[in-house]
């Protein structure tokens, strides 16, 4: 068996086992280096975030015949896709499907703030009123199963291997716990990080209750597309400390941190006022 089909064969276990890892890891740096005083407890925000993971993963499994990588499988045997017409080095074609498969999902980010219907369901990851490791992981089921609709897609469209996507959604998994880690990295690291990837400083200015800094820092992995469509800021008008996360209007409310609180944000809080275009968002230039 090839290490291409041992990890194809061993997927679920695989990326069981890097979330798992790297959860731990983040946990413990934001108890040993935190950024931010915590607004909640663990305990309550922890048991609500992961128990809509757990909620989501049963869902995407009971709804979707196919992961995503078996997706891919099945697009590689009826040559669907871009990359399945060309003969390329299979290097070349998993380092150019790991790239766009994160422009996609960059794309995807923006729509999400874009569209107010999208909008009312991706501000469940808005309204956490803390910002740790849980929460790079907290997405309401609807905005899941539209995002495993848009991933096939793009899966189909690119022609995708197989490995790459299961590359890919290890790293989107890892940087996302990451880059929404409550944890305190030295500005000159900082700095040096996300001229490729997106850090937590970075990504921190995006939960801001600041209409025009949530509209900013799109990216979950690369830095690059933020700077290379205007939608990169460097920081935000508050301190990192004192700077006020979540979804104005849904500050306090105690919904936020109750996991059948969060399923119903949508259908009673619209987030007017965030939407792209559709708030009164500052004109800024991007830094």
């Amino acid at each position: 068996m090839t290490f291409n089909e041992f990890a194809l064969a061993n997927e679920p276990m695989i990326r069981l086992t890097a979330f798992i890892g790297i959860f731990a890891l983040m946990a413990a740096w934001e108890v040993a280096a935190p950024r931010r005083a915590r607004l909640h407890s663990r305990a309550a925000r922890w048991t609500a975030n992961l128990g809509l993971v757990m909620f989501n993963t049963v869902l995407v499994r009971l709804l979707f015949p196919f992961a995503a990588v078996a997706f891919a499988t099945l697009a590689a045997q009826r040559g669907w896709g871009l990359l399945n017409a060309f003969m390329l080095p299979d290097w070349i074609a998993l380092v150019l499907a790991v790239v766009a498969l994160d422009f996609a999902i960059y794309l995807q980010h923006v729509m999400f703030h874009a569209v107010p219907a999208l909008w009312r369901l991706h501000q469940v990851h808005h309204a956490d009123p803390d910002f740790d490791v849980t929460t790079g992981a907290r997405f309401h089921p609807i905005e899941i199963l539209l995002s495993m609709l848009i991933k096939f897609a793009v899966i189909a469209v690119l022609g995708a291997p197989a490995t790459a996507v299961l590359i890919f959604e290890i790293l989107l998994n890892a940087t996302a716990m990451f880059n929404h880690g409550n944890v305190k990295l030295p500005g000159g690291v900082d700095a040096g990080l996300r001229l490729l990837l997106v850090t937590p400083d970075m990504h921190r200015v995006h939960h801001s209750t600041d209409n025009a800094e949530t509209n900013s820092n799109f990216g979950f992995n690369l830095s690059v597309w933020d700077r290379l469509f205007g939608t990169y800021r460097s920081a935000a008008r508050l301190p990192q400390e004192s700077m006020d996360i979540g979804v104005a209007g849904l500050t306090g409310d105690p919904r936020c941190v109750s996991m059948t609180g969060m399923l119903v944000i949508p259908f009673i809080h619209s987030g007017e006022g965030y939407a792209i275009g559709h708030g009164t968002e500052a004109s800024h230039e991007a830094r």
